[in-house]
């Protein structure tokens, strides 16, 4: 015979069971619910991580500059994406001073620039940089018209010659050529012209000459304007010209990226070398100049990446002694600059 309590009893143990599952249950569903919440955060904030490092890398480099062919390489063969890099180009500049000043408004973090400009604007403290490597020797040209009685050197005394801006290379490379000191006076007198401009200001009989990067010195001997007196492999054998330079504050803690961006730029060098035909094209595609002028230019420079500390030390010295900077110790400026 059942108790009459036995009904009651079963039902609140089934009752009671009900809950202790349901509740049972809940704290799974809350628990997963938690868990997923988390594991979301922690995925977002990882992509968000990651997308503070792969933050583009800010490049600049100098206008129709041949010079500058191993970025064009890297870019068009996709030698940094090899690299797991993103380079951004923020800006195309024409001429040196104009890159530095870039830097010291942060708005770029590297740049394929003069040896000259980068010495001078960290010499006088406006910039905080350093150079990775070289890209360059030679490759620069004194110009003087295509009829112009102007010989040799010694025919610049008291003509109008243009240069692309104070402590260039190319400002180096004509002092040089004059004696050091040959400008103004009875020397040769300058005006600061950028290179694209300078063809139109020779034919227009504006200056007398000019002295610029490849491949404006190329393409005023095409154009039938100008004719090259000089190459700076005749004023300075091997001469240092372009390097490629980064921002002190951008490569603190970035070591990993440096080193890809050197051996990216190592690559393109080595493939300028080895497919000059495919090169070649390549200058044509980012300066839209003709075959026969890049192929002119490209045979006045050498492309090489290992940094001649020798020769950026005699341009130190060099610019010291004209005052464009003032330095006590050459020896601990150029341990500085070079990362």
């Amino acid at each position: 015979m059942r108790s009459p309590n036995a009904a009651p009893i079963e039902r609140v143990t089934r009752y009671g069971t009900y809950v202790l599952e349901w509740r049972t249950n809940t704290m799974k569903r809350v628990a997963l619910a938690l868990l997923s919440f988390w594991f979301g955060l922690l995925v977002v904030g990882t992509a968000h991580s990651q997308n503070t490092l792969e933050k583009p890398i800010r490049m600049a480099y100098l206008q129709s500059d041949i010079h500058h062919l191993p970025l064009w390489v890297a870019i068009d063969k996709g030698f940094f994406n090899e690299q797991g890099l993103k380079v951004q180009i923020e800006g195309i500049f024409r001429s040196g001073p104009e890159v530095m000043s870039a830097f010291s408004a942060g708005a770029i973090d590297m740049a394929y620039v003069g040896e000259a400009p980068t010495v001078t604007a960290s010499a006088n403290r406006t910039v905080n940089v350093a150079i990775l490597a070289q890209v360059n020797t030679e490759g620069s040209a004194i110009v003087v018209g295509k009829d112009s009685q102007i010989a040799d050197i010694s025919g610049l005394k008291g003509k109008q010659i243009g240069v692309p801006g104070y402590s260039t290379v190319q400002d180096f490379l004509l002092r040089k050529a004059l004696g050091n000191t040959g400008l103004e006076g009875d020397g040769a007198k300058v005006t600061v012209i950028k290179p694209p401009e300078m063809i139109g200001a020779l034919r227009t009989n504006q200056i007398d000459g000019f002295i610029a990067w490849e491949p404006h010195p190329a393409q005023a001997a095409q154009m039938g304007v100008g004719k090259t007196l000089v190459s700076s492999g005749a004023i300075w054998k091997n001469h240092p010209c372009c390097v490629l330079v980064v921002d002190k504050r951008f490569a603190e803690g970035n070591d990993a990226t440096i080193k890809k961006m050197i051996h990216a730029h190592q690559k393109s060098i080595d493939f300028i070398h080895e497919k000059q035909d495919e090169a070649v094209l390549i200058a044509i595609k980012y300066t839209g100049m003709d075959e026969q002028t890049i192929r002119n230019a490209m045979k006045n420079v050498t492309y090489v990446s290992s940094l001649n500390v020798e020769g950026l030390k005699e341009y130190v010295r060099f610019l010291n002694g004209l005052g464009y900077i003032k330095l006590d110790t050459i020896e601990s400026f150029v341990e500085k600059i070079v990362y």
